[in-house]
């Protein structure tokens, strides 16, 4: 027997797999795909041979998992349920095709990128047509509440990416917006996740709050173990040091920063600045946050919200769908990728 990730026989950490943790939605994790795939057709020909590659490289499928199990736990997957991860896939989707554009990216989870394969102008075209589809969705069948929930993550989502490239200009990220980045970029999808989950239950109101909470709690650990990787651990592997070259202050190196004088900070500074020339600079300051604990400081933090997460779930009737949404939110924790 298995529980969060110990083989209880052999006391023996097993890391959980996906799979596992979909099982009480398996068959409503299936029917969505078919019923997604429909609702990325088209009869012109060019976008359904893009969107056709779009589906073919989709990832983990992680932000419906949330909402069929959020559904589930707070009373029930029904027919709404369907349309709001579909919506959420179709509105975050299109984001990322317009992202990619932005970023000049040519690849994406290890394939090419829309815009690689079929030009910007394309693309741009691909992530509107996957925006209209998804309102479309919503307004066709008077899903007015689910459409609010999702298209205010969509605006808090831009409305953090706007505001790391301002405070990016002069390396000045505080904790405290720091953390309001992270809530807007990445909390904001798996808040919505799990507030169209209950909501398309029928839940009572308390209880789609309560999902709200517990996707921003869920969403804000998954970032910082983001960022964590960045520097590496034996656990998550080898640094990277992508943040730094693209000057992105995260929680580690805000902590560090924080625990020296104005002349060493100054001095980490430039060499952020001079990091995407200079490979050498990455390596000074991935060893600066380690010794000055940035590690251990974001690992604690991010465990503070993971426990706040499970706390909120305690709140719930036992359940497979609860089980699964426990063991979900290990999974991110655990994840190494």
């Amino acid at each position: 027997m298995r529980v969060g990730g110990v083989n209880i026989a052999s006391g023996k950490f097993m890391p959980l797999k996906l799979k596992d943790i979909q099982a009480p939605v398996a068959s409503e994790m299936t029917e969505f795909e078919q019923k997604f795939r429909k609702s990325m057709r088209s009869n012109v020909m060019l976008l359904d041979k893009i969107t056709s590659y779009i589906v073919r490289r989709k990832g983990k499928q992680m932000r419906p998992l949330f909402v069929f199990l959020s559904a589930g736990a707070c009373g029930g997957i029904k027919e709404p349920t369907y349309r709001g991860a579909s919506l959420i896939e179709l509105l975050h989707t299109a984001t990322l095709v317009h992202d990619d554009v932005v970023d000049d990216s040519h690849y994406r989870r290890g394939f090419f990128s829309v815009n690689a394969l079929w030009k910007n102008k394309i693309a741009v075209l691909v992530g509107d047509f996957l925006l209209s589809r998804g309102l479309l969705l919503s307004l066709n069948n008077d899903d007015f509440d689910l459409l609010k929930i999702v298209s205010n993550a969509v605006k808090e989502m831009s409305e953090g990416e706007l505001l790391q490239m301002e405070k990016a200009r002069k390396l000045d990220i505080t904790e405290e917006v720091y953390y309001e980045i992270i809530r807007q970029k990445t909390a904001s999808l798996i808040t919505a996740c799990c507030r169209v989950g209950a909501s398309s239950a029928d839940a009572d109101a308390q209880t789609v709050d309560m999902m709200t909470e517990f996707g921003e709690n869920v969403g804000m650990a998954f970032q910082i173990k983001d960022d964590l990787f960045d520097y590496g651990t034996y656990e998550i592997g080898k640094p990277t040091g992508i943040d730094i070259k693209e000057k992105k202050m995260t929680l580690p190196l805000i902590y560090a920063l924080n625990q020296v004088g104005r002349s060493e900070k100054k001095r980490i500074k430039k060499m952020i600045k001079k990091s995407a020339d200079e490979p050498r600079y990455v390596s000074e300051v991935i060893d600066f946050v380690k010794a000055s604990g940035g590690i251990r400081y974001a690992t604690e933090v991010m465990e503070d919200y993971h426990a706040k997460a499970k706390a909120i779930l305690d709140q719930l009737p036992e359940s497979a769908y609860n089980t699964s949404l426990r063991q979900l939110v290990q999974f991110t924790i655990d994840r190494t990728k």
